[in-house]
This record gives structure tokens, C-alpha cells and sequence, in this order.
């Protein structure tokens, strides 16, 4: 069996990266006012040469620029869409726990105070900046998918004294401005995209649909609204226009905040979102087996098996990775599999706990096993 020639890629990987030392420490200088917005960019630009060279040199077919210019991977980009603002007088906290213990994630409330749009062309210089940087491999640009704005809201779109007074309009106004967004990207030469999206992972999770339900939301069945409004945001896109999603059960500092298989969204998920390929958490027990990728069509898409986990330097067995390739194969064919990291290694800029050196080892592995695996 060849190596893809396509996005996703037999060996690929999620997105972040562990920000460098120099990074950190030119960030934390900028937000003190001692580093200039033009030192700030060289900084990052010089780390973002470095990451894709890393990429390309352990034999990566794409490469991003590690979400170094990002504080968050998706509030950054959220809070650029028109009609978006954040509220400091109130914060929405995530609750994420660990073998350690438990540590909660902050930021500050988003607030809709009028109509959903797009002015400007969210990462766009960004990803100029990545496409100017790779050299043998396909530039990836992560964004959020259109499902985020709605799950860190915190309560409904319509409430009295907002834009909408019809729900309908608020997911057609936040659909055509992806839409604009997507082809805008296209425009610029995106050709591998990818829609992160926490909440179609998080809604497995009885607790966090009783936790929506609590706020007044249909939480049993907000996967099909959002998968049709995913669906919408990609419609009329070019045919050479490859995306993906990542449906992730939270990443920060290397912990969670949701478990459970992928059972109660997989049917409305894996059979009707019309992306190329599904970036799907396999790497621990808390993410269930692999039955629910049976709703997966037979055909050109494919699933990016996360089994390398970045929450631990602790490196997997290629055996072991290969094992559970086969299991996986049982349920979907060999040839719609890929192999990645489970998730980003450092979704917020803070990153998980482990080294530099190690990030390296296991996107090393990943292409060694896929290698092995189809050749």
C-alpha cells in the first residue's frame, strides 16, 4: 500500500507545538511592554522556521506553524469573527483533571452583541507566512470549527436584548461566515484545513449534555445541529480543497474534560460530515473502542487513528501501535486509516508536560510505524 498523496496523510499530526523557551520568554516580554509587536513577529517567525524544519526533517508530509502566534486555539480566532467580543466582567471555566488531581481553564465570557460576520481573513497572515516557510511539505492551517463559538457561549444565542430573536438566523449567519472564511483561506493558497472541534467529543459525555441541557439547550440532539451547520459552512467548497476535523475531549496542561466513546454523536458524526477525514482521540481506555467508526462510509475517507498520546513523554510501543491498527481495521479498511498524535502537544500556549525532545521522538514514531504499516 502507497503513502497518501492526499491530506490527511498516513503519518500526521493534530496541529500545536510546544512553544520554545525563546518564544515564551519574547511573549511574556511583549505583553510587558518591553518587546515591540515587529520583535514580537520575528520571534515567532524564527520559531515557526525552526517547527517546520523539525516537521519535514522526521518526514511529516504536512506541516503547521505549531498555533505559535495563538494564546488559545480557538478563542484567538473566535473573537475575530464579527460580532463577537469578550465580556470582562464574566469568564466561562472548564473543569479538566488529571491522574494528578483537578485544575479549571479560564478565559473571559464571549458575548454576541450583533449580527455573526467576517471582516477580516482570520490567520490569514499566518498562514501566508507558513506556506513562505515549508519547503517538501503540504501547509496545514487549524482553525475552530463553527461549533466552538456556540459551545463557549455559555448560554443560548437568543436572549432578550441580543441581535437574534430566531436561532435559524444565528446558525446561518455564523454558516456564511465560515463560508466567506473557508474561501478567503482558498484564496491565499490553503489546500489542508483542518476544523478542531472539542464539543462533538465533549457531547458523549453524559455530564457535559447535562450541562448543556441545564443552560436550556437540546443537548441530546446539538450534534446534528452542529454537523449541519459544519456542513453548511463547507458547501460549494473546491474539490482540491482538503479538511478534516479533530473532535478532541479537551487538552490543556495535560489533562482532560470529558470521556466516553464516541457513541452518541458517531451515526449523525462519522455518517453525514462531509469532510475528508476525522482526527479521532484513541490513545487511553476513557476513549472507548473502536465500533463507532462502523458508521465511517467505504470510500476515499479516512480516519486519523490518535493513538500517540501528548499528554506523557512516555513513548509508545511500535508493536503495540501496529496491534491496534489492525483492531481498527476490523471496523474500518486499512486503506481509510491514518496514524497521528491524539491530540495538539500544547493546544493553549502553556503546553503539556513533556520535552521537546520527546514531541520529537513520537512524531518520529508515528511516521517509523506508518511506514511499516503502509509502506
Amino acid at each position: 500500500m502507497s503513502a497518501r498523496k492526499l491530506a490527511p496523510f498516513r503519518a500526521d499530526h493534530v496541529g500545536s507545538l510546544l512553544r520554545p523557551p525563546a518564544l515564551l520568554t519574547a511573549r511574556a516580554a511583549h505583553a510587558e511592554g518591553r518587546l515591540g509587536d515587529d520583535e514580537l513577529r520575528a520571534a515567532e517567525d524564527d520559531a515557526i522556521r525552526d517547527a517546520v524544519a523539525m516537521q519535514e526533517s522526521v518526514g511529516l508530509q504536512s506541516a503547521t506553524d505549531g498555533e505559535f502566534r495563538r494564546t488559545s486555539w480557538h478563542m484567538d480566532f473566535l473573537y475575530q469573527l464579527d460580532g463577537v467580543s469578550s465580556s470582562k466582567d464574566s469568564s466561562v471555566e472548564v473543569a479538566f483533571r488529571n491522574a494528578s488531581g483537578n485544575l479549571t481553564f479560564a478565559s473571559m465570557s464571549l458575548v454576541i452583541d450583533r449580527r455573526i460576520g467576517l471582516s477580516t481573513t482570520i490567520f490569514g497572515s499566518a498562514f501566508e507566512t507558513l506556506a513562505s516557510t515549508v519547503t517538501s511539505a503540504v501547509p496545514k492551517l487549524t482553525i475552530p470549527s463553527p461549533s466552538m463559538l456556540h459551545y463557549r457561549l455559555g448560554g443560548a444565542p437568543v436572549h432578550e436584548g441580543g441581535p437574534y430573536s430566531d436561532p435559524d438566523e444565528f446558525w446561518a449567519d455564523l454558516a456564511a461566515a465560515y463560508r466567506e472564511e473557508i474561501s478567503r483561506l482558498y484564496a491565499l493558497g490553503v489546500r489542508y484545513l483542518q476544523l478542531d472541534d472539542t464539543s462533538l467529543a465533549y457531547l458523549n459525555d453524559p455530564a457535559q449534555r447535562d450541562s448543556m441541557a441545564a443552560r436550556g439547550e437540546d443537548a441530546d440532539h446539538m450534534h446534528e445541529r452542529y454537523v449541519d451547520t459544519i456542513n453548511a459552512a463547507l458547501a460549494g467548497r473546491p474539490d482540491d480543497l482538503r479538511v478534516t476535523t479533530h473532535m478532541c475531549r479537551g487538552n490543556y496542561r495535560s489533562s482532560w474534560a470529558a470521556e466516553g466513546g464516541y457513541d452518541h454523536v458517531a451515526e449523525k458524526v462519522f455518517g453525514g460530515l462531509a469532510v475528508d477525514g476525522f482526527f479521532c482521540e484513541y490513545d487511553d481506555a476513557r476513549s472507548g473502542d473502536f465500533s463507532p467508526l462502523r458508521y465511517v462510509p467505504r470510500g476515499d475517507q479516512q480516519v486519523v487513528l490518535g493513538l500517540v498520546t501528548t499528554k506523557s513523554g512516555e513513548l509508545e510501543s511500535p508493536d503495540e501501535l501496529k496491534r491496534r491498527i489492525a483492531e481498527a481495521s476490523k471496523v474500518v479498511p486499512l486503506e481509510q486509516l491514518c496514524l497521528s498524535p491524539q491530540c495538539g502537544f500544547s493546544s493553549t500556549v502553556e503546553g503539556n508536560e513533556l520535552s521537546y525532545e520527546q514531541e520529537v521522538a513520537k512524531l518520529e514514531l508515528i511516521v517509523s510505524v506508518a511506514q511499516d504499516v503502509w509502506g
